[in-house]
């Protein structure tokens, strides 16, 4: 019966039934996919992209670090998907996405992890093509706890503490970690130095290698302090407030022209409900959060910051400092009519976006040249950008015989503003979708949504202004670029066997004002244009035994420009990573002893906008295998290998929208380093629980 429920909740599911054995399991609504169990199966490090990457075909990994890698859903990143933490919206400071919104949390706090594909939400601002929503650890009643040590390859060592306790009246968690790691090493046995030395000897990029006293420094040291502290007031009243602090310090970035000095974060989240007010409120919800991210970036690592300026001086460790804050506030109401779940909320949010840049070799910042017309101010990055957003949004859920029924409609306001001589923008834009599954009967349903979403361009799309910028004039970002606007048809099937199941899916997205990087030009380099992204993903699980069962996935997406970009010939979209299949095979010898082997095999990157710096990337195969043991005492031990073929390989090209380190002798030819993945990868992880 276990592994009829196992098979059930891994392929696709409406209401999926729990599973009692504690493995990673995939769990689907129609429209949503739910990774579950992630704090205690993604050991290896606290990487949450990575995690995604490995266990979900639609997502690919954008590979920047040891650790703070961003991801690619869809065909989609940045600002074109929506991530959540525990409902609050955080964002990362780094202008060249050092800091993703994923790298704010550890794999060891995170409970489980949605994704909903498409523009089927309305409740959060900004989702235009995909929800990522990340739920962490929760308190519960009784005193228990955790604790976990963790090593790897590369000098990799991690150890968390997680305390739990409470009654029904109140309960508290507080979890506390710290991780860091030596620069790992490729399938050639490069670690990240050795990387830029081979891409680089010989160019005029050769200033990028590391000086030979920071070459053998770690990549990263990272710690996390979570709390959580949820009250139970009376029948229908309940309150929750948590911290999250993250501190990581000199994480280094190889194939970027700096690295970050440290990325601090801390996310505050209140939440108050109160229920059964009357006929018209079976529940009140009211948010507020404010999340704060500290990131300056610089060269001083690297060999550049050695370098002679024409008056002989060096030229100092130049930094950008940046910061972001978020704050939101969310005020809905829901309650049942006619059949119909509905809930009408309020969504404000204000981000403020501010970065300038500095010489640390004198503790000054840059200043635009005498002859500027802006002669003796500071050089900044971003000048006070600030996003405003106001929104209303209604959504509900019907069934009438059989057929579900889900839709939302929302309302954004939206201005963007700088403390600059930019200009200011508003925007505006109606939201809406509509998604029905027809329950046929004999475990087969029939499925179609179709939608429309938007996103506002952000400041760096706007604003931004790099540090070779000769006067505040002239701008990186473009101020008259327009929201871009999603319109998407999702459809497809799901069908249940026996011991086996199989969901497929199609998705055609028109992308109107999608804004894009035109590598071609040296200002204003983001502009409009018109594209289209289509796929098909297929899931499911084949349950071979009692002990022996399958998941697997395969997701394909293409992407194309209406027209070239001025000055262009090139129509394929850039970040369109190609075929990508993930299989897992389990078994379990017995309720305490159980192993996988994972297969995510991708094929070639042929098709790419070699015009904005992509480049053909061969297609790779890894073999990644885990054993788990878990012990009468409380104690668990996990053995692993990622890698095993110690494969040499990358994952991530090289389109313009980040800048990474030209490879070329030639300055007129536009060659971009590329990051390898790790090589062969040992973990041993040990826990106790109490």
């Amino acid at each position: 019966m276990k592994k009829g429920l196992l098979v059930m909740s891994v392929c696709a599911v409406t209401y999926a039934q729990s599973v009692d054995v504690e493995k990673i399991v995939l769990e689907e609504k129609i429209n949503t996919l739910s990774v579950k169990n992630v704090s205690h199966e993604e050991l290896k490090s606290a990487d949450l992209a990575e995690a995604l990457a490995k266990n979900v075909p639609s997502v690919s990994l954008v590979r920047r670090s040891g650790i703070a890698n961003d991801i690619i859903l869809r065909g989609q990143k940045r600002d074109n998907i929506n991530i959540i933490i525990d409902g609050t919206k955080v964002c990362g400071a780094c202008v060249n996405r050092m800091d993703p919104p994923t790298s704010h949390v550890a794999t060891h706090i995170v409970e489980n992890v949605e994704i909903k594909e498409g523009p089927f939400d309305v409740e959060h601002f900004g989702t235009l093509s995909g929800l990522v929503n990340i739920s962490t650890r929760e308190p519960q009643e009784g005193f228990g706890g955790e604790i976990n040590l963790n090593a790897g390859s590369f000098g990799y060592q991690k150890g968390s503490v997680t305390l739990h306790g409470g009654n029904e009246k109140v309960k508290a968690l507080f979890t506390i970690s710290n991780e860091t790691s030596g620069q790992y090493e490729d399938g050639n046995g490069d670690d990240f130095a050795e990387q830029i030395i081979k891409a680089t000897t010989g160019t005029t990029s050769a200033g990028t290698q590391y000086q030979p006293k920071y070459a053998d420094m770690d990549a990263y040291e990272k710690s996390v302090f979570m709390a959580k502290i949820f009250a139970h007031l009376s029948d229908n009243q309940d309150i929750k407030f948590s911290y999250t602090g993250n501190r990581s310090e000199d994480v280094l970035y190889p194939s970027s022209k700096m690295d970050a000095i440290w990325d601090d974060s801390d996310i505050y989240n209140f939440e108050y409900q109160i229920r059964n007010l009357g006929l018209y409120s079976k529940a009140v919800d009211f948010q507020f959060y404010d999340s704060q991210v500290d990131h300056p970036m610089t060269i001083k690592y690297r060999k550049s910051a050695l370098a002679l300026m024409p008056n002989g001086k060096p030229k100092g460790n130049i930094t950008n400092h940046l910061t972001t804050q978020m704050q939101g506030f969310k005020l809905k109401n829901s309650f049942d009519f006619m059949n119909h779940a509905i809930t009408v909320g309020l969504d404000t949010s204000t981000r403020n976006w501010d970065g300038q840049y500095y010489k640390d070799v004198k503790g000054d910042y840059l200043r635009f040249p005498a002859s500027s017309p802006t002669a003796g101010q500071i050089k900044r990055s971003i000048n006070d950008g600030e996003t405003i957003n106001k929104a209303i949004f209604v959504k509900t859920s019907s069934s009438y015989k059989n057929i579900d029924i889900d839709a939302g409609v929302r309302y954004d306001d939206t201005s963007v503003e700088n403390g600059g001589r930019a200009q200011n923008n508003d925007y505006s834009a109606l939201s809406a979708n509509i998604f029905a599954t027809f329950n046929m009967g004999n475990a087969l349903r029939y499925f179609a949504g179709v939608g429309k979403s938007s996103r506002v361009p952000d400041a760096r799309e706007l604003y931004f202004m790099s540090s070779m910028s000769p006067s505040a004039t002239q701008l990186i970002g473009t101020p008259t670029l327009n929201q871009t606007t999603n319109y998407e048809i999702d459809l497809g099937f799901e069908k249940i066997y026996e011991s086996f199941s199989v969901k497929t899916k199609l998705f055609y997205s028109m992308l109107e004002d999608y804004i894009y990087l035109n590598g071609t030009k040296k200002q204003n380099v983001f502009e409009n244009i018109d594209a289209t992204i289509y796929g098909i993903e297929v899931s499911g699980a084949y349950l071979a035994t009692d002990s022996i069962y399958m998941d697997y996935g395969i997701a394909y997406k293409k992407g194309e420009k209406d027209a070239p970009l001025a000055g262009q010939t090139d129509t394929d979209l850039a970040e369109i990573s190609p075929l990508k299949a993930n299989i897992g095979i389990g078994y379990d010898y017995d309720e305490t002893l159980s192993g996988k082997l994972d297969i995510i095999a991708v094929g070639d990157w042929d098709t790419y906008d070699s015009d904005n710096g992509e480049q053909a990337l061969d297609g790779y195969m890894v073999l990644n295998a885990k054993l788990n043991k878990e012990f009468s005492n409380g104690i668990s031990l996990t053995l692993g290998i990622d890698n095993i073929l110690d494969e040499t390989y990358t994952t991530t090209n090289t389109y313009k929208d980040l800048t990474l380190i030209t490879t070329s002798t030639d300055t007129a030819v536009d060659n971009v380093m590329l990051l390898n993945e790790p090589g062969r990868y040992f973990y041993i992880n040990a826990s106790y629980k109490f």
